[in-house]
């Protein structure tokens, strides 16, 4: 029978941890244990010396209240050196007291008047007295014949100041050892104590550290960080974070490009970055939701921002201006497409009106009746071209009065207008215009006798602009919060978000220094007005910035105009914004009969 295969044994790895909190507590028990081990090493080393240094300095203190004595040096010039003598009864008196190893008393030959051993009596010392007996005091650590002591020696002089002698002091270094050992447990106490209470610290702080970095390794933290860099600097969405004072602390390119900012922005507040305006606030938080649209500059923004754990926030932000052009040009091309419709079936009125006619024999009615709807579409061009020699104004306005006359609107110029081909940024007037008379479109939309008017006119090298219309008009507590970016009172399509049109009107004009205002017009409605200092070329000096496009028009006398085509907009308009109002009705196509009543 088999046997089964004995599993491999598991291989001891050997090496640092890999988790953050193993690794910082390792660290840190280290750090407290070497801190530990260092501190216990400094005191002792010089504990030992300053241990030699006090058992030095109190033999030296003891021999010199011995030689302080008169009667010593009195005994030790009128006897002899003996076991009984006077001198030895002293000294031993004085080691006795003091607890000194030995205290000896010598003449200026070196013999030896006292000693602990009295056979040592009258012989010679064991040392050098050279020095003492010159009159020095000497403190050291020596061998003599008691072993090795701390010694300290000073002259002693008769009543006259004479050198008759000296006097050494010794105590037993065996002493002094023992205090430095006995010390040694204490400070081992300390230090095991002190590496305790570091160690818990150590603990501690890796805890704190191990919930922050949720448990992960220094290398994962190296890669995380990686990944992030080159997330954040390759993702197409604009990342903006915030502490939680609200500086910006981090900007990707994207967020860079679409701000309109450099890395300078990084530790100052979104005011001093940005500076005022709904983008700023979006971004602080004070105004609060999901998917805010913004305007900066001439970007159309989607915001969306995240509070952090720390207080701070992560801010995101999307480039919606492509699509907003998109959804504004579907728009154009769903109104141009009923207006098609519409004037295929006016057309189809119209032939099958000339058609009765011919058949009825009427020619002279007939050809009245072709001149007249030739002649309707010429004036309404004619009017534009005459009094607007811009011709992608021009060919926006002969658009709009298209697509207006189709909706029932009577799209007019004011008899006033009059606006030379001077414009240095004919493209932004025509984003301008373009969403002023569409917002003017929608606001008389279902409405009896509707009406818009467009008064454009120049006043030396400013080019202002007036749009009325005949709607439900603007309350005055709306008067700004229509220019407001994303405000509006209608449901959003699928496609796009409302509330841009006006704010970008607003902005483009505030860029040229000028300003944009609504009123009530004279009779009722809207009157939208902007002002554009600056906005014209002086008379020998311009310069297109665009090549102008051939207007749509423009036509040779001998041939109908033509409208049922759009005309061309190189610049982009925003959607409408949106006012108080009734809801639009659908579009109707209008007979030939109709038109004629008008």
């Amino acid at each position: 029978m088999g046997m089964s295969p004995t599993p491999p044994a598991r291989r001891l790895r050997l090496g640092m941890p890999r988790r953050v909190f193993s690794q910082v507590l390792l660290m840190q028990v280290a750090i407290a244990a070497g801190v530990a081990v260092l501190a216990t090493g400094l005191f002792l080393a010089p504990l030992s010396d300053q241990l030699d240094d006090q058992a030095m300095r109190r033999a030296l203190a003891i021999a010199q209240t011995t030689a302080a004595q008169p009667q010593v040096a009195e005994d030790l010039v009128s006897s002899e050196p003996s076991v009984n003598g006077p001198v030895q009864a002293e000294a031993e008196r004085i080691r006795k007291a003091s607890g000194a190893e030995y205290v000896v008393v010598m003449d200026t030959d070196g013999v030896r008047w006292s000693h602990p051993d009295p056979a040592e009596i009258g012989r010679l010392v064991s040392t050098d007295p050279r020095r003492a007996l010159s009159g020095q005091e000497v403190m050291e650590i020596d061998s003599g014949t008691l072993g090795r002591s701390a010694r300290g020696k000073v002259p002693l002089r008769d009543a006259d100041g004479r050198t008759v002698g000296a006097v050494s002091v010794g105590i037993e270094y065996d002493s002094v050892r023992a205090r430095l050992i006995h010390a040694i447990p204490g400070l081992l106490a300390y230090a095991g104590g002190a590496m305790a209470v570091g160690t818990l610290a150590a603990y501690l702080i890796s805890r704190r550290v191990h919930r922050q970095t949720r448990d992960l390794a220094f290398s994962d933290i190296a890669g995380l960080l990686a990944e992030r860099e080159a997330m954040l600097h390759g993702i197409r969405e604009g990342v903006v974070a915030l502490d939680r004072a609200g500086r910006v602390r981090l900007l990707n390119d994207e967020a860079q490009r679409l701000l309109g900012i450099g890395d300078e922005a990084v530790g100052r507040s979104l005011d001093d970055a940005l500076g005022p305006g709904r983008t700023t606030d979006v971004l602080a938080g004070r105004v609060t939701g999901t998917d805010l649209l913004t305007v900066r500059g001439r970007r159309v923004l989607v915001t969306n921002r995240m509070p952090t754990d720390d207080g701070g926030a992560v801010a995101t932000l999307r480039d919606r201006t492509e699509l907003e052009q998109l959804g504004r040009e579907l728009d154009s091309t769903r109104g141009l497409t009923d207006a098609l419709r519409a004037q295929d079936h006016e057309h189809a009125n119209r032939m099958h009106t000339l058609l009765g006619l011919l058949e009825l024999e009427m020619y002279d009615e007939a050809v009245e009746f072709v001149g007249e709807v030739v002649g309707d579409h010429r004036a309404t061009a004619e009017q534009v071209t005459e009094k607007i020699h811009d011709p992608l104004l021009a060919a926006v306005l002969v658009g709009k009065a298209t697509v207006a006359a189709e909706r029932g609107v009577a799209l007019s110029v004011a008899g006033g207008t009059m606006l030379p081909d001077r414009l240095i940024d004919p493209r932004g007037l025509v984003t301008i215009v373009g969403n002023l008379v569409d917002n003017a479109l929608e606001a008389v939309a279902g409405t009896p006798h509707a009406r818009v008017e467009v008064d454009l006119r120049a006043e030396g090298r400013t080019a202002i602009l007036r749009v009325r219309d005949t709607g439900p008009g603007v309350p005055p507590d709306k008067r700004e919060l229509i220019f407001t970016d994303g405000w509006s009172t209608k449901t959003p399509p699928a496609h796009r978000e409302r509330g841009i049109g006006l704010s970008l009107v607003r902005r483009l004009a505030e860029r040229q220094g000028g300003s944009a205002q609504v009123a009530e017009a004279h009779g009722g409605g809207a009157e939208f007005t902007v002002v554009l200092p600056d906005a014209l070329a002086e008379p020998n000096l311009v310069t297109r910035t665009t090549a102008p496009p051939t207007p749509a028009s423009t036509a040779p006398d001998d041939g109908p105009v033509r409208h049922d085509t759009p005309a061309r907009r190189d610049a982009p308009t925003a959607g409408p914004d949106e006012r108080p109002g009734p809801a639009q009705e659908p579009e109707t196509a209008t007979t030939a009969a109709e038109k004629e009543s008008r």
